[in-house]
């Protein structure tokens, strides 16, 4: 069978990243066919629109999409993106690797992020002159379908350790609907989790990564935690993420389009690697999966290593390094 996926580079070290996952890919004994897309600042500057209608029908009519970065047009790339695939579940694992110098080297956590509303909802608006609104959104069914998604993955991947990230102390009506659903939804399936307040989980974590497995969190408090979970191991150039939908899905670096290094050859293709690896396992390969995160993992810790690992290789030394492994 042959699966069609989409690619797109986006801005910056997408450009180099991207392709590099895409060189991976071809080394598998799996049949693709890639097909690829332009979004971002030099599209926008080129043809007025950031995400052309042409990029998002790829995206719309593959399988699975491959997405390197986006610039100052982030907004309207990646979010428009992740909901022309039906994205509801933004996938961001953290994971600590041998051979790197991990501030918390025992991290092995999985951030299970609500994907479509809260404050990225995009209700915003200027009541009078120096005064502007955000409107949070919460809704039972997107907080059910999350919370079945987050405890369904703990289950399948063998994580012990469930949390449920919230805020209902303050935000009462919108966090408060959040955990009792995500609750309701641990109880029907008879599961064992914690609830924990993100403001506190944020020190826990950075403090005592090892306490947790799976944390399922509405959209700000996904985005913010797994973040701070990418110091603990090593950086952003080491997280993938997967945006999940019913029929279709979107992979991605956690890492922005990195315009300071841009063109220098030096990014760490890591984390678009591990995320083109997401896409196997989304796709049913789950042996050639394993195979990619071998490989990463191998040349993480025994090298070449890009500067952001203390190394001196090149991003296209890295990635050749990967296929050797391969």
């Amino acid at each position: 069978m042959t699966h069609e996926i989409a690619v797109i580079p986006g801005d910056g070290i997408g450009q180099e990243v991207t392709p590099a996952a895409v060189d991976v890919l071809e080394e598998l004994d799996v049949h693709f066919e890639f097909v690829h897309g332009e979004a971002g600042d030099e599209t926008q500057a080129e043809t007025g629109d950031a995400l052309p209608e042409e990029t998002a029908a790829i995206a719309a009519d593959a399988d699975a999409t491959l997405f390197g970065a986006a610039g100052e047009t982030a907004a309207d790339v990646i979010l428009p993106l992740r909901s022309i695939v039906g994205s509801f579940a933004n996938v961001r694992p953290a994971r600590a690797y041998p051979g790197l110098d991990a501030l918390q080297p025992d991290t092995d956590m999985v951030f299970i992020r609500e994907n479509t509303e809260g404050v990225y909802s995009g209700i915003e608006d200027e009541i009078t002159d120096g005064v502007r609104t955000l409107t949070r959104v919460i809704t039972e069914d997107a907080s059910e379908q999350i919370a079945e998604f987050g405890f369904e993955y703990a289950k399948r991947n063998d994580y012990d350790d469930i949390t449920i990230a919230h805020k209902a102390n303050v935000m009462r009506e919108t966090d408060g609907l959040f955990l009792d659903v995500a609750e309701r939804v641990g109880e029907q399936r008879s599961a064992e989790y914690d609830t924990a307040l993100m403001d506190a989980l944020a020190m826990h974590l950075a403090m005592t990564p090892e306490d947790y497995g799976v944390v399922i969190c509405p959209n700000l408090a996904g985005d913010m935690l797994s973040d701070l979970a990418a110091g603990l191991v090593g950086g952003l150039g080491l997280l993938p993420s997967a945006n999940i939908g019913e029929e279709n899905a979107l992979f991605e670096p956690v890492h922005g389009s990195a315009p300071d290094i841009a063109g220098e050859e030096v990014a760490n293709p890591s984390a678009m690697i591990l995320s083109a690896a997401m896409l196997l396992d989304h796709l049913d390969y789950p042996g050639e999966a394993a195979a990619v995160r071998t490989a990463v993992e191998s040349v993480l810790d025994s090298g070449p290593k890009t500067p952001d690992l203390g190394g001196s290789a090149s991003t296209t030394e890295m990635t050749d390094a990967i296929i050797d492994e391969l």
